[in-house]
């Protein structure tokens, strides 16, 4: 990660331990509970952490203000959900030429988030595989090759409901 000074984080998992490591980048760690956000933001005053901070809202939205919508160079997520509905969420906070990192127990998803992926404007560009403690998991890593629709993400719980 030597060549990401300077660049926009958005996500919350390993946020801070990559922070104290890499106090250069910035960041954004976002959550709907209040409780998690209020402990991140506890953690962030004890640390002295500057260019971070905890935002308390959902994503589809946060995603509608010029603030947040396409302003990152990342968005990493932890496997909240299958990964065209996590694409939906994720993507929209993504500027064109970024990357999503979805953190997934499985591969086995891409092809069913591969046309949502492709309708939000990006692209799988490598899934790597491996094993924690015996379990697979992986790291779907999506380029943001044009900009997202306005109309992602719907609201309403519709991405879960009927996912792209």
């Amino acid at each position: 990660m030597s060549n990401l000074r300077g660049y926009k984080f958005c996500g919350v998992f390993p946020a801070i331990p990559i922070k104290i490591a890499r106090n250069d980048l910035k960041f954004t760690l976002l959550d709907s509970l209040r409780k998690r956000v209020d402990f991140l933001k506890d953690v962030i005053d004890e640390l002295q952490l500057t260019n971070i901070k905890a935002v308390h809202e959902r994503a589809e939205e946060c995603t509608r203000t010029a603030e947040y919508r396409e302003q990152y160079d990342y968005c990493i997520s932890r496997a909240v959900s299958k990964l065209d509905t996590l694409a939906e969420f994720c993507l929209p906070f993504v500027k064109v030429g970024g990357y999503m990192i979805a953190m997934k127990g499985k591969s086995d998803e891409t092809d069913v988030g591969e046309n949502a992926i492709k309708i939000l404007g990006g692209k799988i560009e490598q899934t790597i595989d491996y094993k924690i403690d015996d379990e697979d998991r992986s790291l779907v890593i999506i380029k943001k090759i044009k900009e997202t629709p306005n109309k992602y993400p719907r609201g309403g719980g519709k991405p879960k409901k009927n996912p792209l």
